[in-house]
Parts: C-alpha cells; sequence; structure tokens
C-alpha cells in the first residue's frame, strides 16, 4: 500500500460520534486520574502509531494545534501524512512549540521539561504528551493523590522513561506550568494531569 493510500484510509468511520466518544474518555481519564478508560480501535493509522493514540490525535488536535513526533514517528512518512490529513495540524519543529506530543517510545523520551510548560498567565499553552504504553499494570507500580482521587490510586505503566517520578515532582512544583500526560494502551487511556503528585509505590 503507498504512502498516499495509507494516508486517506484508517480515519474514524463516524468522525463527530467517534471523536466524542474519544473526547468523553479523555474527560473522564481527565478528571478521575489513574482511573483506565476503555477504547475501542476507533481509528487505524500507520505504524508506529497505535489504534489508541491515532484516536486521540484525531480527537484533539486541528490545524491550531502544533504535533511534535518523537523520532519513531518523525521517521514514518506514512504516519506524518496520515496524521496531517486527517487533522491538518502543522509539525512543531521542537518540542517547546508543541500543543500536542506523540511518543511511541517513551522510555526514551525527552525530558519533561523541554516541552512547553505555558506561562504564568496561559497555563493552558502548554504540551500535553500522548504516550503509547504497553499496557498500564507490568510497569513500576505509582501511587496518584491529589484533585479527582479519592484517597489514593495506583497506576502501573510499561515503558515509562527512567526518573519519571522526579521529573515528575518537577512538574509540580512549575503549577500552574506543567505539562499533561495521556497514557494509551492498545484498547483504553489513563491520564495523569499535571496537579496529580505521583510516588513509587513502597513493596
Amino acid at each position: 500500500m503507498d504512502i498516499a493510500t495509507q494516508s486517506i484510509e484508517g480515519g474514524f468511520a463516524d468522525p463527530v460520534f467517534n471523536a466524542q466518544t474519544v473526547f468523553r474518555a479523555v474527560m473522564d481519564a481527565m478528571a478521575r486520574p489513574g482511573s483506565v478508560q476503555p477504547l475501542p480501535a476507533l481509528a487505524h493509522p500507520p505504524v508506529p502509531l497505535s489504534a489508541t493514540a491515532g484516536a486521540v490525535a484525531l480527537t484533539l488536535c486541528d490545524n491550531d494545534t502544533p504535533l511534535w513526533l518523537d523520532p519513531a514517528l518523525q521517521g514514518s512518512a506514512a504516519v506524518k501524512s496520515w496524521l496531517g490529513f486527517h487533522t491538518g495540524a502543522p509539525l512543531a519543529n521542537t518540542p517547546a512549540h508543541a500543543h500536542f506530543a506523540l511518543i511511541a517510545t517513551p522510555a526514551e523520551m525527552m525530558a519533561l521539561d523541554g516541552f512547553s510548560q505555558g506561562t504564568q498567565d496561559y497555563p493552558d499553552r502548554s504540551t500535553t504528551l500522548i504516550l503509547e504504553v504497553g499496557d498500564l499494570v507490568s510497569g513500576a507500580a505509582l501511587l496518584l493523590e491529589g484533585p479527582g482521587i479519592e484517597k489514593t490510586a495506583t497506576i502501573a505503566p510499561a515503558q515509562m522513561p527512567r526518573h519519571f517520578v522526579e521529573q515528575w515532582k518537577q512538574n509540580n512544583q512549575r503549577f500552574p506550568r506543567g505539562v499533561d500526560i495521556i497514557l494509551a494502551t492498545f484498547d483504553a487511556i489513563a491520564c495523569l494531569p499535571r496537579t496529580t503528585r505521583i510516588k513509587i509505590m513502597e513493596a
């Protein structure tokens, strides 16, 4: 299949309904950090972009939201063409200029402070990171606290960067600035908004 064909196929079958479904899942996951929101495979992007991460991008990105791709995705002409055709989002030249960032290999991701942090007056101009993770149960167990969490929540996303928890503490300290994270598995999402406090769970 040539790139032109790949760029056109694999979008939402029902764009309005599918986008509403994904948007609702993202909002629920942001409101309840650490909760797992199931998502069917509504989009079928070229590899290595996953179906879930692709669906989130189709829902959130448009021609006003510069999008940054990590090296694994930047190297795929088919992925760039697919995202351009279905979202219209321009590719950001640097992570610091991105409204959204798609990360196929989170373990190799650059530090969180390299992405846009927003400003004191416009904290919403920070980058939202969409991380492709294998699952939410086989990584280091993280204890979550903060708004939207009754007492504590736990989540264990796979393939997270080394020193993630330390970087996240620094992200907390920049509030109201700072990045937010959407974790995308093959069939679900979970979110880590900047207000969430994270610790490694004691064994």
